[in-house]
């Protein structure tokens, strides 16, 4: 999704993917890959970047955290939990943003 054609993440998605993105004070759901594909275009064009720095996997979860830097700067953190289907594509996906909290210490 960081890159200039946010929109090849919809090719790692399943038809009826379900997900729940708890962003400060609001959060985006969706039922469908055509809900994410909403959700994806009207997301404001910065120069964002999220950088994973720990990630783990069991069975079909897979769970990452990372930090949210926009150009260069970080502006948060995040916590992330999918399912992945034997295909390698995500069923389901849940992901908490915070900007006032960090689990790991932000790199220099």
């Amino acid at each position: 999704m960081d890159s200039e054609d946010p929109e090849q993440a919809l090719d790692l998605l399943e038809p009826d993917f379900r997900y729940l993105i708890a962003l400060p004070g609001r959060e985006a759901t969706g039922r469908s890959k055509a809900d994410f594909a909403a959700y994806i275009a009207g997301r404001n064009a910065v120069e964002r970047e999220h950088k994973i720095l720990r990630h783990s996997s069991d069975g079909d979860l897979e769970t990452v955290y990372g930090v949210v830097t926009e150009s260069g700067k970080a502006v948060g953190s995040f916590l992330s939990a999918a399912v992945v289907t034997p295909e390698g594509r995500m069923a389901r996906y849940q992901s908490y943003f915070t900007t006032t909290y960090d689990l790991i210490d932000l790199p220099e």
